[in-house]
């Protein structure tokens, strides 16, 4: 139990936590976070919403997440991750969430959203200021700080839903492949039951796709960096054996989930022993369940082979992480291509990396010495 934002219960064991995400009758999502907003306004869709609706926005957003669709982006995340790489060049020391770790996601959503790769940089200050906050704040003022720049990406939001309707009125309506359409145009011109998706709906879906798509992925790329800087052997296998990416990539996952959602208890419940109450809150932190020594056999350790891997990184049950095609897609090719050019690097010795703790969980700032190792 923690008296922190008002108070709530955080869940450490794997099976707690895996039954807390198969009953959504009982823990509902209806408020994800803690505290209650990170800058939103209204519920982000379809993470804050219960069934029966929830079933309605999934079906509409599965299709633009499907591995089909997912597997066509393949060619052009390659080509992104050989340019990042490119520009590092022959560089030997870089802050790889500023070289790469940040650009990767961010220009992969904006191409997946149909909006300009330019708008970058304002995207991941948005991001970075609404998921951070203000350090050294106060409740009251870093919840006002992430408002305010949640209202400016909003407003950003709204224009590019705006020249999109203006467009579908001018051309008239048309046939939408969810296959091929952006985003923007698949959900502009999409239906719940018989009527369009309002404006409001709209936004609060690209605000979670943004939160959900930019700061998780740059995260998961660092801390496995971080990772695989301080184990060179494990990094050596990783480069002799570039068979093991996709192991790789899903120990990654494992070791250094990112997310540490949040449910409403909605009728008195026991779990673990423990007696909650209607209305009480409880944080499921995805990182903790990972490392279940009850579920993983030496959770702390490194393992390529460890088989099951049954990591819950990206949830469970029906609010199951939309994006993790795409992300395992992204952390695959950025594994392969980064591990080919530059096989040995290590932490600055002079200047540390830098974590930052919330509920999405992530590094800020990661300096490397390339073609270097330990």
């Amino acid at each position: 139990r923690s008296t922190k934002w008002g108070g709530h219960w955080v869940m450490t064991r794997y099976e707690d936590i895996m039954e807390v995400m198969r009953k959504p009758e009982i823990f509902s999502s209806e408020c994800v976070n803690i505290p209650p907003t990170i800058g939103q306004d209204g519920p982000m869709i379809p993470l804050e919403i219960d069934p029966p609706d929830h079933t309605t926005y999934r079906q509409i957003m599965t299709p633009l997440f499907s591995p089909t669709r997912m597997r066509k982006l393949e060619p052009e995340i390659r080509a992104l991750v050989l340019e990042l790489l490119d520009q590092i060049g022959d560089a030997t020391e870089i802050d790889f969430i500023d070289a790469f770790a940040k650009e990767l996601p961010t220009r992969v959503f904006l191409k997946l959203m149909g909006w300009p790769e330019t708008d970058a940089e304002r995207m991941n200050d948005w991001v970075d200021r609404i998921v951070l906050g203000l350090p050294g704040a106060s409740e009251e003022e870093n919840t006002a700080f992430r408002m305010e720049a949640a209202l400016e990406t909003y407003g950003y939001f709204a224009e590019m839903i705006d020249d999109r309707i203006e467009q579908r009125d001018n051309e008239g309506q048309r046939e939408i492949d969810a296959d091929t359409a952006d985003v923007t145009d698949v959900l502009v011109n999409a239906k719940f039951g018989d009527r369009e998706l309002t404006q409001f709906e709209m936004l609060n879906i690209f605000f979670l796709m943004m939160i959900g798509g930019l700061h998780t992925v740059q995260g998961q790329l660092a801390h496995s960096w971080i990772h695989l800087a301080q184990n060179p052997a494990k990094r050596k296998e990783l480069v002799d054996h570039p068979e093991l990416v996709s192991a790789a990539v899903e120990e990654m996952l494992r070791l250094e989930a990112a997310v540490a959602g949040a449910r409403v208890v909605k009728e008195d419940v026991v779990v673990g022993g423990v007696q909650l109450k209607a209305g009480d809150r409880v944080l499921i932190p995805l990182a903790a369940a990972n490392r279940d020594p009850e579920k993983f056999e030496n959770p702390d350790d490194i393992d390529f082979t460890r088989e099951p891997n049954p990591h819950v990184t990206f949830g469970g049950g029906r609010h199951r992480c939309l994006g993790s095609h795409l992300a395992r897609i992204e952390l695959n090719i950025a594994f392969e291509e980064w591990h080919k050019r530059y096989p040995d690097y290590r932490l600055h010795p002079e200047k540390p990396y830098k974590k930052h703790l919330s509920q999405v969980r992530g590094v800020e700032s990661l300096p490397l010495l390339l073609n270097q190792s330990i």
